[in-house]
């Protein structure tokens, strides 16, 4: 096995004209996915060209293959928002970066695959003692955390905290991101292993929703007064228990709606208990806002990373080719943490064939 060391090693790289990547056709179930081959793309002004180690598979990602999620305008139509690898190619104007150069990002699209072409604004450097294949585990999830937590969502030192499917990738950042910045973390999940896994990476509580009530479970918890941040990518009937849940002047920040987006309410709680609910979604946001989150993850979290006081945890990592496998694992709910995809070979991450063009 290769470790961290070897991983980053800066390799020169020859571009070739065509790729690998993965063709989800017009959608369907997982068994749709299939290797393909394409051009490479071309960075543009302000762009980077990636060959890319490894990708992260994200719920987006199931949500486009079945066709409820397309691409914005101009983005690639191929799978994958989140990647690492080392740099290939600068598309004009771009600064600080070096062919060659061990990187993780957060893509537009087009990460299944084994060379993308991203903002140069999104792109991270590995942070310091990670291998590449948790670099490429981060990008979605902590521009996510990090923007509806700490941004829309205003959380603090000394507040409590409430993250739906803890278990999750985004769940375990989020929990740890909000510990770490001393806040209460309480969490749900679907089972003890969950749970416990939950706990050890900082949550003080989880639930488990199968078996308990999570509003009645969160007023006995916070003494009736109810947290005062709720991040939920459920949806449905959960909408109206998280304001149950929240405390007077709570934030909920919906993030998916898993469970669909259409529900029966009574929105006398926000009125009464003075709420804000609000939310976002990642991918339509404009170049300027992302790249605004990258620098503040760059100087905020990065270096947390990089210590060791947040870490991600990687549950199962498939070959490319074993696309449909891994987005099959997705959508079982039984991963505790990050589904990886490994694009490169071993011996491609080891080292490449000298640099041509590009």
């Amino acid at each position: 096995m290769l470790d961290a060391a070897d991983l980053r090693k800066p390799p020169m790289i020859r571009i070739p004209a065509e790729m690998d990547c993965i063709d989800h056709g017009s959608g369907g179930a997982p068994s749709v996915m299939r290797i393909a081959r394409m051009p490479v793309p071309v960075p543009g002004a302000g762009e980077v060209l990636i060959r890319v180690a490894y990708a992260g598979v994200n719920r987006p990602d199931v949500a486009q293959r079945q066709g409820s999620y397309p691409p914005p305008p101009g983005a690639s139509p191929v799978l994958g928002l989140e990647v690492s690898g080392h740099v290939a190619a600068l598309g004009d104007g771009v600064a600080g970066l070096r062919v060659g150069d061990a990187v993780c990002a957060l893509t537009n699209g087009g990460g299944y695959a084994q060379y993308v072409a991203t903002p140069a604004a999104q792109v991270l450097p590995v942070p310091g003692g990670l291998s590449l294949r948790e670099a490429a585990s981060l990008p979605e999830n902590y521009f996510t955390v990090w923007t509806n937590v700490f941004e829309r969502g205003r959380l603090v030192a000394g507040e409590t905290f409430l993250v739906h499917g803890g278990s999750s990738g985004i769940g375990l950042a989020a929990i740890q991101l909000a510990r770490a910045r001393g806040a209460t973390v309480y969490t749900t999940v679907g089972s003890r292993a969950k749970a416990e896994v939950c706990e050890r990476m900082g949550a003080s509580v989880a639930i488990d929703y199968r078996n308990e009530d999570f509003v009645e479970r969160v007023a006995a918890l916070t003494a009736k007064r109810g947290v005062n941040l709720i991040l939920d990518m459920v949806g449905g009937d959960y909408v109206q228990r998280n304001f149950k849940a929240l405390a007077v002047e709570g934030r909920l920040v919906q993030i998916a709606f898993l469970n669909g987006p259409k529900a029966t309410l009574d929105c006398t709680p926000i009125m009464v208990k003075r709420l804000t609910w609000s939310g976002s979604t990642l991918r339509p946001r404009s170049a300027a806002d992302k790249a605004g989150i990258a620098a503040r993850l760059r100087e905020q979290v990065w270096p947390l990373l990089a210590d060791g006081t947040i870490r991600t945890v990687i549950h199962e990592t498939f070959e490319l080719a074993d696309a449909a496998r891994a987005h099959e694992l997705m959508e079982s709910s039984a991963h505790i943490g990050k589904i990886m995809l490994r694009v490169a070979g071993e011996d491609e991450l080891r080292s490449a064939p000298a640099c041509a063009g590009g």
